[in-house]
This record gives C-alpha cells, structure tokens and sequence, in this order.
C-alpha cells in the first residue's frame, strides 16, 4: 500500500508515527525534498505522482481547490483513517486495517463558536468513563488510544469537508454563522459541510442540531434544539443548578445532554468544577477595580455576539476587528448599533469596520492596533457599571501569531495600568 500524506503538519506526522513506516509527505511549503528525523521523505506538492499513490490522507487545512485533489486516486481525511470502515475506503491493506479504532464509541462536537470548550466538559464529564478528547481540539487521532471506550472530537468545518466514509455515534452541532468563506467558498458550503455527516450516520446514531436548516436524508435519530429551555425540558435537565451564563449555559447544558444520553445521569456539581479555558470571556480587575474581559479566542461573528449578550446591562468598550476572512460584518455592526457600546476598531479591517460603524451612527474610534484601542479605552473607563472587552469578530493573524498572543498581550496591559 502506497500511502501519500498531503500537508506536513501535526495531524499527518501523528499517522506516519501510527503507520510505523517511512511514508512520503506532501506540503506546499517545501520547496525542496529533505529527510525529517524519522527517515519521512518531505517533498514539494508539485512532485506528487498520482500513479505513485495508493490512498492520499490529507491535513485538513488542505484546500477545496488544491491541486492534489483534482488528481488523487484516494483522498481521505484522518477520521475516515480511523474510524471508517476499511473496505469503505477502498483497500483491504492490513497496515491500514491494524489502525481502525474498533469499539471506540465518537462523539463528534462542531459548530462556529464554542467547540473547544464543549469537547472540554463532554469529557470532563465522561472522564471517569475513560473518555479522551482529540482532534481540532489539539491532540491527532493517531496519538489517541484506539482502545479508550470513548473519543470526544473537537470536529473543524475542514475536517469534515474531508471526510467521506466514517461517521459518529453521536454527532453534537453547536450553533453556526458564517465563517471560512474563502475557504468554503460560501456560506451555503460552509453550512453544507457542517451537515454532511447527517448523510452517513445509521440508525441508532443520535444528532443533535440546531433548528432552522434543510437537513439531508439520514438514518440518524436528529433533535433539533432552539433554546436552553427546549434542551432542558427534552433532557430532563435543569439549568439553574448550573454556574454558568450566556454562551457557555449551552456548553454547559448540551455535555449534560450527552452525559444524560450514554449514562442516564447529569453531573452538575461535576461540570461547575470544570475550569474555563483562557482567553474566552476571561475577566481581568485593573489596580482600579475595572472589569477587562479577554475573549480574543471570539473570532467570528456569533463569539462576540455571545460576549456582548454576557455584558449587555453594562456600558461596553469594545475592540473589534482582525482578519475577517471574507465574511460579511454588517449584522454585527447592525446589532451592536442597537447596544450601549463605544467601539474601538484594530486590524487588518480597522478602516471597514470603522465606516460600517459610521454609517450606522456608532460612537466609534479608529484605532488600527490593541495597543493604542487599549490607551484610550484606559482613560474612560469607569468601575461598576462598565466593562472593557476584547472580542475582535476576526482571527488574529493579521497583526499576531496567535489569538493566545492577541489575548496575552491585552491582559499585560491591563496588568500594567
């Protein structure tokens, strides 16, 4: 079996170091062949051979359009690798069959917003169950034990795009809006992908899905859900015993869900001792007593939405803007012109979001990087009844490395007042 592994990133390294072999990889980067430390041949995507290629296992960042794509024989995702049956995919290789995680009941959780955190409770929940969490959430499928009871699977857009042949036991969507429009191409895609494993999911699957979209034929049981209260009554849960608010009470109240599906039990006390990660909804005090809220890991619309419905008693300077990745920000601009918010606008969009603001009448500054956002917002803000809060709407790469980076240099400058 000849096995191509296009994108060397850490989802491909993790299968090479399942297979146990040396194998070639493909990524648009190189720009000329080297050997890694493993004995891998990396080589530049330009060099890939279809007749030299049995079955092609793709990063999932790889692009619709890429040019491997339209010439593979084989291309699958790293679920497909591991949770799809072997003969669905095409090859009765037992070098691949060896890696079929066998009896591991899925838990797929996807969405816009608030992905990592539910994969984080679902586990935290099924902990004791023996329960492991992967994939987007940071750790590959071929570093998770294929023998554990139970994988929880922080699940990409990409991702799923990818994946062809396997399916979950239970499949969780959160909420969406539209994001990774020039990826997807658009946001019927984008939404289009997000459903695609409706289609291949079996009877005694359970999906659980919001209302409001035309669902493709499928075999699994589907709720679709529209409120906290419709979950609660549903489930037989009861989200007053629980300590969280706004966005992350639907975290919280769908892993109860799932618990309550495979266990028949709800762990409040349990969840409440779960610990939020950084960076989302992250509230800091100033030597004055003033509230600053990082919540630099909102980068879409429906993230910071879900920030300002968390503050929304309270008079909030905002710092929006990033990189939007081609995504319409007029409905957030719309419904913060409805809110007692100054906006301060930063990034790659700074001048966009700033006319937008203007045409919808805003109290807007054009401040172009956090720093400056943060020196003015300094000189207004007030203890008590107002709230200073990152949620850019928008990935940070344009000015940092990383949403964390974004994040940590707003809650030095706090620290520093």
């Amino acid at each position: 079996m000849r096995v191509s592994l296009i994108g060397y990133g850490k989802t491909t390294k993790a299968i090479a170091k399942a297979l146990g072999k040396r194998v070639s990889f493909f990524d648009d980067k190189v720009t000329k062949s080297f050997e890694d430390e493993d004995g891998n041949i990396i080589k530049p995507s330009a060099l890939f051979d279809p007749k030299k290629s049995d079955i092609e296992i793709l990063t999932p960042s790889i692009p619709p359009n890429h040019p491997i794509l339209k010439i593979a024989k084989n291309p699958i995702s790293e679920y497909d690798l591991f949770l799809a049956d072997p003969q669905l995919i095409n090859t009765k290789n037992t070098e691949l069959e060896r890696l079929f995680a066998k009896g591991v009941k899925t838990i797929w959780v996807s969405g816009t917003n608030g992905k990592t955190t539910t994969t984080q409770m679902i586990t935290h929940l099924l902990k004791d169950k023996g329960a492991l969490s992967g994939g987007n959430i940071g750790t590959p499928l071929g570093f998770l034990d294929p023998k554990a009871p139970i994988w929880v699977l922080e699940t990409s857009s990409y991702t799923l795009y990818h994946t062809k042949f396997s399916s979950p036991d239970i499949y969780l969507l959160l909420p969406i809006t539209p994001d990774h429009l020039s990826w997807h191409g658009s946001k019927e895609n984008y939404i289009k992908d997000k459903l695609s494993p409706l289609k291949r999911m079996k009877e005694g699957e359970l999906a659980l899905i919001p209302k409001g979209f035309k669902l493709p034929k499928s075999n699994a049981w589907i709720i679709e859900y529209d409120s906290i209260e419709f979950l609660e009554k549903f489930f037989g849960l009861d989200s007053s015993n629980l300590r969280y608010k706004s966005a992350f009470l639907e975290d919280a109240i769908l892993s109860l869900a799932i618990e309550k599906t495979l266990f028949d039990i709800a762990s409040y006390d349990l969840l409440n001792n779960f610990k939020l990660d950084r960076h989302r909804q992250e509230e800091i005090f100033d030597r004055f007593g003033r509230v600053w809220v990082n919540d630099s890991k909102a980068t879409n619309l429906d993230a910071t939405l879900k920030a300002l419905e968390a503050y929304k008693d309270k008079k909030i300077y905002l710092i929006l803007g990033g990189d939007d990745k081609g995504v319409d920000m007029k409905p957030l601009i719309e419904k913060i012109s409805k809110m007692n918010v100054k906006l301060f606008t930063i990034g790659s969009n700074s001048k966009k979001l700033y006319n937008l603001a203007r045409e919808f009448e805003i109290d807007v500054q054009e401040s172009k990087y956090l720093k400056n956002a943060q020196e003015e917002i300094a000189k207004l803000l007030k203890k008590g009844d107002e709230v200073a809060l990152l949620s850019p709407a928008a990935s940070s790469l344009d000015q940092f490395s990383s949403y964390i980076a974004r994040g940590d240099e707003f809650v030095e400058f706090v620290k520093n007042i």
